[in-house]
């Protein structure tokens, strides 16, 4: 199998307006090359696909004029079975990142939980009445959904986590 290296020259014709003053003279030495050459790379990536099968096509047409047999068989599996491969390779390195990323979301999260607990018992240590506020939020947060509710629900205090006044008479026989 032989490659050939293919260089490819495109022209541009332009007409100097206002750029000149605001990029200096030799803006079209300086600015226009790379501006042009990064065009040309992004169609001919972008249209890969498109140009290469155009490119073969013609090629081929061509070459068969003077007896000569560019691209066999073989060699179309084999760029087909590359392109396969390079796909891929492509999602496994997509599914190994999600993963990563994955994996650091869920150890983000287990490290925020874990201060979250650590806060809570240092709360809890430090004064005896976050208990009880916490009880009156889940309290709160239970009659709310109950009130809500279209449903009709027959439940004592206790089983609503509403007996407030004992909890603020335990608190008081505590101390």
């Amino acid at each position: 199998m032989m490659s050939v290296l293919v260089s490819i020259l495109l022209r541009v014709l332009l007409e100097a307006g206002i750029s000149r003053w605001t990029l200096g003279e030799n803006f079209n030495e300086r600015v226009l090359p790379s501006i042009i050459h990064e065009t040309l790379k992004a169609v001919v990536i972008t249209q890969r696909e498109t140009v290469s099968r155009e490119i073969r096509k013609i090629l081929t047409e061509r070459a068969r004029n003077f007896n000569i047999a560019l691209f066999g068989k073989e060699f179309t599996h084999a760029i087909e079975a590359k392109q396969v491969a390079a796909q891929e390779t492509e999602r496994a390195k997509f599914i190994v990142e999600k993963a990563e990323q994955d994996k650091r979301s869920a150890i983000i999260r287990a490290q925020g939980e874990a201060k979250s607990a650590e806060l809570i018992g240092q709360a809890i240590a430090n004064n005896p009445a976050f208990l009880a506020l916490r009880h009156i939020e889940a309290a709160r947060e239970i009659s709310h959904t109950i009130s809500s509710s279209a449903n009709k629900v027959f439940l004592d205090s206790n089983d609503l986590l509403l007996n407030l006044q004992q909890l603020t008479v335990a608190n008081k026989q505590k101390k």
